[in-house]
């Protein structure tokens, strides 16, 4: 592999900002000094720019196999790299959903020809395949996959029975999708009783209820306790839930963890008025004090991850009527962006984005070797300009859907190069494609 010299850079690691020199060669950070003067193939200038680590997405559907009308392994992977995502985990509920040992290596297959980040794919749990969760590998899958509610594609996990099946017998992490079904298809009879088909966007967040969220997250939580489970909840989007977690301990010696996504702190159920359903997404964006309880749980520990849910739909998919209309929202582009936004306005710092979207990753899911700045750990690593202004227009959109609800706002902050396991991937709006991602491992045992 090639080397690169990062020269003069702003590093963001571990709590502090210091100048420094960085040296990668073979796919790794060699050295981090004050100083470096060495010969390198490339060099970069990274006067007034900072570098962190490169983020770790751990929510993202990316559509392959079977719907890649909407988006695939190569299209997603490359948005997230301009984005600085170096590093995804991509959800079961494709076609045919990652449910056998067979179809989850499939993906692996697929990612390994077209991904230019680093990969990992979810195992799906379903109301009848335990006897192939258990064979998953933890070394080198990222977790089992647990729909407790439904979302896009049938993936329902309801079974008491299978759930208790499930939490007792799993020595892995098992993220969850916490929606109560019951709940949700009461809320959704009634107002399709009252509109039809017609049933207006602002009652999402009623449908898919603060109630519904609480009583699913509840029960995992509970099942996790019964039996001793590491469990990570997904995309937590209420102040009611906020309860049930701890700050009490450090993260990587939390059995119950959590996840906050960018669009649950940035949108409010106001913007359904102009936005419709752009911002459809289970589970649902709700009224502005979720938001702003949700900025406080993430800034005291409650909440401890910040990723996407990356969940691309075509434009024409979402011109449907409120039950046609898919949920999910393309995001990973542009998720450090709208941190950064919260970063200019004085609500987070550069070192608390570092450490909720790098360190936690890596920290929640025991990542070998990545999420931090460090000699001898692989050099996923993203370069950014936190003062460059630039607007989102459909010509800059990576999305293979061609659409973003952040269309014609202007951020402040831009990804000017990202590095994936040592390889200069994207620079200045430019992607580089002779080498692919890696397969991220884990390593049960692993601290930082």
């Amino acid at each position: 592999m090639s080397s690169i010299l990062i020269k003069n850079t702003q590093l963001v690691n571990r709590g502090k900002i210091s100048t420094a020199d960085i040296l990668i060669k073979n796919g790794r950070i060699e050295r981090i000094d004050s100083t470096i003067d060495v010969q390198a193939d490339k060099e970069i200038d990274g006067t007034g720019k900072h570098c962190i680590p490169g983020i770790i997405d751990d929510q993202v559907h990316f559509r392959e196999p079977g719907l890649t009308h909407k988006s695939d392994l190569y299209t997603e992977p490359r948005a997230a790299v301009a984005g600085g995502v170096t590093s995804f985990m991509e959800m079961p509920n494709t076609k045919p959903p990652a449910v056998t040992q067979e179809l989850l290596q499939d993906k692996y297959d697929i990612a390994a020809q077209k991904s230019l980040a680093n990969y990992s794919f979810f195992m799906g749990a379903s109301n009848d395949n335990i006897e192939e969760v258990l064979k998953t590998n933890p070394k080198n899958v990222c977790g089992i996959k647990a729909f407790m509610g439904s979302s896009t594609g049938n993936m329902l996990v309801d079974n008491p029975v299978t759930l208790e099946d499930l939490f007792s017998k799993t020595p892995m992490l098992i993220a969850t999708h916490c929606e109560d079904e019951e709940t949700i298809r009461g809320n959704a009879a009634a107002y399709k009783a009252k509109y039809g088909e017609e049933v207006p966007i602002e009652y999402h967040p009623i449908i898919r209820s603060v109630e519904g969220c609480l009583k699913s997250s509840s029960l995992a939580i509970d099942l996790a306790k019964k039996h001793g489970t590491r469990l990570h909840i997904l995309h937590i989007s209420t102040a009611d839930e906020l309860a049930l977690f701890t700050n009490a301990i450090p993260l990587k010696e939390k059995k119950i963890t959590s996840e906050v996504c960018v669009h649950h702190l940035y949108f409010d159920s106001s913007q359904y008025a102009t936005l419709g359903t752009q911002i459809k997404c289970n589970p649902a964006i709700k009224e502005a004090k979720h938001k702003a309880a949700l900025f406080e749980a993430l800034l005291d520990n409650r909440l401890d991850i910040i990723a996407t849910d990356h969940a691309p739909h075509t434009w024409e998919e979402k011109q449907g009527t409120y039950f046609k209309a898919p949920s999910g929202v393309p995001l990973i582009q542009h998720t450090l962006n709208v941190m950064l936004g919260f970063y200019h306005q004085g609500k987070i710092s550069l070192e608390r984005i570092v450490e909720k979207m790098c360190h936690a990753p890596a920290d929640c899911f025991r990542v070998d070797q990545r999420g931090y700045l460090e000699e001898g750990y692989w050099a996923d690593i993203a370069l950014i300009d936190v003062e460059k202004e630039w607007t989102v227009q459909k010509e800059n959109v990576e999305y293979k859907c061609g659409w973003s609800p952040f269309e014609n706002h202007t951020f402040k902050g831009r990804v000017e190069a990202t590095i994936v396991s040592g390889h200069l991937a994207y620079q200045n709006g430019e992607f580089f494609e002779d080498k692919k991602g890696m397969r991220l491992e884990f390593s049960p045992e692993f601290t930082t």
